[in-house]
Parts: C-alpha cells; sequence; structure tokens
C-alpha cells in the first residue's frame, strides 16, 4: 500500500502563484508514476500533470502548459506541482495520486492505484 498527503492549496488571486506537494509512503518502491488531477464543483476529476517517477518524463493537459510545472524528489519520496499565473478556471479541489502497473496511462484516472485526500485551491478574480 501506498499513502499520499497532499498540501500547499489556499485562496489566491488571479496571476498568483501556489507550490502543491504531496509526500508518498510505504511501498513507495513500487510507483511508476504519480499525477496530479483536478475537479471543480459540478466537473469530473480531470487530469492536470503526471511524471514517469524513475525517468522523470512529464506530462500536462493543455490548458496548463506553460504555467504548471510538476517536478520530483525521489529522496523525499515528493511530488510538486508548482502553479504560476494562476486563473480563476483553475480553482478546484486538487488530488495527488501514484500508479504502479505496467503499460501506464499517465491521463486517465483509472489507471492510478492511490490518491489522496485533496487540497483546495480557490483562485479569486
Amino acid at each position: 500500500q501506498v499513502q499520499l498527503v497532499e498540501s500547499g492549496g489556499g485562496l489566491v488571486q488571479a496571476g498568483d502563484s501556489l507550490r502543491l506537494s504531496c509526500v508518498a509512503s510505504g511501498r513507495t518502491f513500487s510507483l511508476i508514476a504519480m499525477g496530479w488531477f483536478r475537479q471543480a464543483p459540478g466537473k469530473e476529476r480531470a487530469f492536470v500533470a503526471a511524471i514517469n517517477w524513475s525517468g522523470g518524463s512529464t506530462y500536462y493537459t493543455d490548458s496548463v502548459k506553460g504555467r504548471f510545472t510538476i517536478s520530483r524528489d525521489n529522496a523525499k519520496n515528493t511530488v510538486y506541482l508548482q502553479m504560476n499565473s494562476l486563473k480563476p478556471e483553475d480553482t478546484a479541489v486538487y488530488y495527488c495520486a501514484a500508479g504502479r502497473r505496467s503499460s501506464v496511462i499517465y491521463t486517465g484516472a483509472s489507471w492510478y492505484d492511490y490518491w489522496g485526500q485533496g487540497t483546495q485551491v480557490t483562485v479569486s478574480s
């Protein structure tokens, strides 16, 4: 089992920055990739970004490219999501996810085995 704990959410103004952190514990050696998803009120959970745990390859949804950066610190078992130039439409609960199966589908929520509890990000205009 793997446990994920997110932190770093909050209330900011449009144009501000936030950095989310996700600390993994447990059987982290088995992880293949970690990702961030978000869910706005009344909407489905959507892919934001993902990173391959060993090689570091990164993937982003189009709406955050150039503004968000996902990174990892393997020694700390932590994944970060640096969010710059935040917009009101980025408002959502952000979830950290981790997966360990082969045939990785970085953008698909169903591929991920473990989820954090979520952290609220609110961007005011």
